[in-house]
């Protein structure tokens, strides 16, 4: 480069770094660097001394912005010690304070001391003075420790983490149907569980069907003529994903399909429909769901932070949706080895804290839900009709999705609260899984949930149950279960109470009127279970009842008394009062049907009040009230 070019080079630069001695470069300037460009053609070296004099009396260059420019092109690593003198020392020719804190608290954040480790991501997280490229310089340098516990420190920048890689583009929806398609036949087919073998044979022949049919066939499910045959084209792309999903979530539950999905590009493929499908909740909670089902497996945690996962799940985590944040939550708990010693199986979900905290856990609350219930929408709060005047509103709680979630964690900040989900269903129709129906009884699912919760920790804290209806009458089965295993004693021994919300103690209506109404309900192992008739139930009440009394469980039972609509024709009380009624503890009727009896109206509520203080009064002696 000429020195006249480079003249003008600096002259730009310096204008847009720092300022001049007059308030603009003007025209005339410029005209002084021609004089300069001039004067190395001439080659008088005199004169060309004058003009730079002259250009260096009109400018100042400003260092400082100089070395900010700097720090925006370069990134410094392993350059900092922790002795604040000799980091002073080391930073003082080239950055600020707020740089040297920077360098220091990332060098920090790779210590060998846990504590000092914590501390700094901490402080990485809480300030917020930080320039766009220091967020990227954090982004760049941190490590796979570090990025995790940002992600799950409350109200985290977003700035903090790098973008996901990019992915080659596809074509248009059959690439991707393909791709997925593609990736269940490679995953192994032998030594399967049913249900996963079902989901997977279903998933590929929906997804054959499908994508036969959009690329103009026919696809006839059975007979011998045309009225069967019809065409799949209406199929929306996202119903042929959901099912290739579903099946991808029961892979995932298994740790060697974990590796074979990671092998064969899955975490890329599952980033590219989690993007595309930025307006499908449905697809990309279960996307999450799958990705903290592999997060499970430590050995993963190196690709699944590389493949972008911990920004995605960042955000996700900020989602104002319960079910969206919470299954981020669960997916990043299940990354953080740093400050989370449990795991979190599939159905498993932390409602508080969703994030790190310094407060210190002393107790556990497990929510147990019940017949088509679910782990967040079982405890909504209870809908209520709103004015039409907005004005009446002012004041009023904000609606909550999840009660537990906002309320009890106000309430309790030093409990965890933890929700538990299992599929149920009423009917063998609706079943999602119809092969293995003894899957759905009280006795399997007693076994499968204790087992997800011993590996979530519970047994270890003082804790309080919490059920509604037949969830009810798995946490009896599941105490019952734990008193006779010695690997489970823990979870018997730490209980501190129970609540059950309209659980049928002594069957249920619901089971009579479906078992003589086949042709409206067919029921199910659950259902029939609660017949008041069932041996099963008897016993798993006398048994419980037996050593309930001798561990001295504090027990809080509400029972509805109104009926409930099933449908547009069903109208029956699911649980009478005679049914709820344990037989020890306190029973309390309340004034509702059989699905609002667990569904607060507000936080003053009668029957929110009532939980609250049973578990604070159960938990007192942890909680120090």
């Amino acid at each position: 480069m000429s020195l006249a070019a480079y003249c003008v080079f600096c002259c730009r630069r310096i204008g847009t770094s720092g300022p001049t001695t007059k308030s603009d470069l003007q025209w005339k300037d410029i005209r002084k660097i021609s004089k300069l460009t001039g004067s190395l053609i001439l080659g008088g070296f005199v004169f060309i001394t004058y003009e730079v004099l002259a250009l260096k009396k009109l400018l100042t260059i400003d260092t400082q912005a100089v070395q900010q420019e700097k720090l925006k092109s370069y990134i410094y690593v392993n350059t900092v010690s922790l002795d604040p003198s000799e980091s002073q020392e080391h930073f003082s020719k080239f950055a600020e304070d707020h740089e040297r804190a920077l360098w220091v608290l990332l060098k920090r954040s790779q210590s060998e001391d846990r504590i000092v480790r914590l501390q700094a991501v901490q402080q990485l997280a809480e300030n917020s003075h930080w320039h766009d490229y220091q967020y990227r310089t954090v982004a760049q340098a941190c490590d796979q420790r570090t990025v995790i516990g940002l992600a799950r420190s409350k109200d985290i920048d977003l700035r903090f983490f790098l973008p996901p890689p990019p992915l080659p583009k596809v074509k248009d929806d059959y690439a991707i149907e393909d791709e997925l398609r593609l990736l269940l036949v490679s995953l192994p087919q032998t030594d399967l569980e049913q249900c996963v073998q079902y989901f997977t044979s279903l998933a590929l022949r929906e997804s054959s069907q499908t994508l036969a049919a959009q690329r103009g066939g026919l696809w006839c499910f059975g007979g011998n003529g045309l009225p069967y045959c019809e065409t799949l084209s209406k199929v929306p792309s996202e119903t042929v994903e959901l099912f290739c999903l579903q099946a991808l979530v029961q892979h995932s539950k298994v740790s060697t399909h974990c590796d074979k999905i990671e092998a064969n590009g899955g975490l890329q493929l599952l980033q590219r429909i989690y993007q595309l499908r930025n307006d499908s909740a449905k697809i990309q909670r279960n996307i999450i769901r799958i990705i903290g089902n592999m997060a499970l497996d430590e050995r993963l945690h190196s690709s699944i932070v590389r493949a972008g996962w911990v920004s995605i799940l960042a955000e996700a985590m900020k989602s104002p949706h319960v079910i969206q944040s919470s299954h981020a939550s669960r997916a990043l708990a299940n990354l953080d080895r740093e400050t989370v010693q449990e795991k979190y199986p599939d159905g498993v979900y932390v409602l508080h804290p969703q994030y790190r905290s310094s407060q210190p856990i002393k107790a556990d609350v497990l929510f147990i839900h019940g017949l088509l219930g679910a782990a967040f929408k079982t405890w909504r709060q209870q809908d209520i009709n709103q004015p039409l005047d907005a004005k009446a509103f002012e004041g009023e709680e904000v609606y909550s999705e999840c009660w537990p979630k906002t309320w009890l964690a106000s309430d309790c900040p030093s409990l965890r609260i933890v929700s538990v989900e299992y599929d149920t269903h009423l009917s063998d129709w609706k079943t999602k899984c119809p092969i293995e129906d003894h899957r759905k009884s009280i006795a399997y699912r007693s076994n499968e949930l204790l087992n997800k919760l011993r590996a979530a920790g519970v047994g270890d804290r003082p804790l309080v149950w919490v059920s509604h209806s037949m969830g009810g009458l798995l946490v009896k089965k599941m105490l019952v279960d734990a008193s006779k295993n010695p690997e489970m004693d823990k979870i018997v021994n730490n209980t501190r109470g129970i609540i059950f919300y309209s659980v049928p103690h002594h069957g249920s209506q619901l089971a009579e009127y479906s078992m003589n109404a086949r042709y409206l309900l067919f029921p199910s192992v659950e259902v029939k279970e609660l017949s008041t008739d069932s041996p099963a139930l008897k016993e798993l009440n006398d048994d419980f009842l037996s050593f309930a009394k001798d561990k001295k469980f504090p027990v809080l039972s509400f029972a509805e008394t109104l009926p409930t609509h099933i449908g547009s024709m069903i109208k029956l009380h699911v649980v009478p009062v005679d049914s709820a009624n344990l037989g020890i503890g306190d029973l309390i009727p309340v004034e509702v049907n059989h699905l609002n009896i667990c569904k607060p109206k507000k936080k003053d509520s009668f029957l929110y009040q009532c939980t609250v203080k049973f578990i604070q009064d159960a938990l007192a002696r942890e909680l120090g009230s």
